[in-house]
């Protein structure tokens, strides 16, 4: 557009009144198309200057921000904003030249409450930043689904975590019911009462009554959020020193130990408690995969903006189907534990923002990949050569 300005300016003193005219009823109706493309859109967007003066607000930043008036023009894109929220945010991102994306804010709308999405981007034409562009979407109705969609897994999940309970506590319930009916039993019957025989019936009640307990701690843990306290730290750090813990363990077992942890990873937001009782529960269901011994290797890399964490073992393995349902709680395959160890293992991986994957064959072993965000940095805007600033 501008090079063909430029070429009808040099012509101009060339061309007769009706070409004038031809030529700027042109450039107005390209204009107007312009004008009528950004006030269609449904998300906000907003221009300034290089000097951060407001140039051009679309209709649907008016219907989403509130502007102090309705005279924007030629003042700083932040004093046009009524909210002091993203006024802030604005001001502080264009003056420390940084671009900023996916930035959420709450806005009390007519008594209910939107969600924005704001993005500042640079506004590069020819390599030389003319300025920069806000973009604003309205992501209410994304979370409220996204809302509904956690509340009807959670039911769901709260259904199937129930019903385990329900059939967990059965047996100890039952097994307590008999030893005190037993202990009722000798007493009624005034017999003289063997001591020992008491001390084993109040034995095995104490146990069941701890088994209970764990059923309950670990519904408990299931249901209930987690407070993760997320700080930026190095997966490799964690990993290392779980390793170095439970490695006595594996050789007992009979299981070698391969670790392979790439250097320099980015670091990544995580809660090394949780973390550790996370990849702690997937090292047990690997070693109980092996019963006879094997090979737990545990790697680490990066790819892009991702770190990934794999355990692969030479186990048992599993069917298509098994793997469905490794991650549901209270399915197990195994004659011991509660079943709910790989479920707790998948909430913490996910309250971490990762991703776990399964890959697996019967009589050929187990590959759990885990992938984790690297947590993105504030990215400066294009200097004045094209390079950053």
């Amino acid at each position: 557009m501008r090079k063909f300005i430029e070429r009808a300016i040099q012509k101009l003193p060339k061309l007769d009144e009706e070409q004038i005219r031809t030529l700027i009823m042109d450039l107005a109706t390209e204009h107007e198309r312009i004008e009528l493309v950004l006030d269609s859109m449904n998300d906000g967007v907003m221009v300034s200057a290089t000097d951060h003066t407001l140039v051009l607000v679309n209709k649907a930043a008016e219907r989403m921000l509130p502007f102090v008036s309705h005279e924007w023009y030629e003042r700083p894109i932040w004093n046009a904003i009524a909210d002091s929220e993203i006024c802030d945010f604005v001001r502080q991102t264009l003056t420390n030249q940084e671009s900023a994306q996916d930035r959420e804010f709450t806005l009390d709308g007519n008594g209910a409450n939107r969600v924005l999405s704001c993005n500042i981007l640079p506004l590069v034409g020819s390599g030389v930043i003319q300025g920069n562009i806000l973009h604003i979407e309205d992501i209410t109705e994304k979370r409220a689904r996204e809302a509904r969609l956690r509340r009807a897994e959670s039911l769901a999940s709260l259904t199937t975590l129930a019903a385990g309970v329900a059939h967990e506590i059965k047996n100890p319930l039952g097994s307590i019911g008999i030893h005190i009916q037993l202990l009722q039993k000798a007493l009624r019957a005034q017999e003289q009462i063997d001591r020992e025989r008491m001390e084993d019936y109040v034995e095995v009640v104490n146990e069941e009554v701890d088994r209970l307990n764990r059923i309950v701690v670990d519904f408990l843990f299931a249901v209930r959020p987690i407070d993760v306290q997320l700080e930026e730290r190095s997966l490799n750090e964690v990993v290392h020193d779980l390793l170095e813990f439970v490695k006595y363990e594996l050789e007992e077992a009979g299981i070698e130990l391969i670790t392979e942890l790439e250097e320099g990873l980015d670091a990544i937001h995580l809660d090394e408690k949780y973390l550790k009782q996370a990849l702690m529960n997937m090292i047990k269901n690997a070693m109980a995969a092996m019963p006879g011994g094997g090979t737990l290797r545990v790697s680490t890399t990066q790819r892009g903006d991702d770190v990934i964490l794999k355990l692969c073992d030479n186990g048992l393995g599993m069917s298509d189907e098994l793997i469905g349902k490794i991650f549901e709680p209270y399915f197990t395959t195994k004659d011991f534990g509660s079943g709910i160890g790989l479920t707790l293992a998948y909430k913490v991986i996910k309250e971490h923002r990762g991703e776990i994957a399964v890959i697996s064959q019967e009589g050929k072993g187990a590959t759990f990949t885990i992938t984790f965000p690297v947590p993105q940095k504030e990215q400066h805007l294009l200097g004045w050569n094209g390079d950053q600033a």
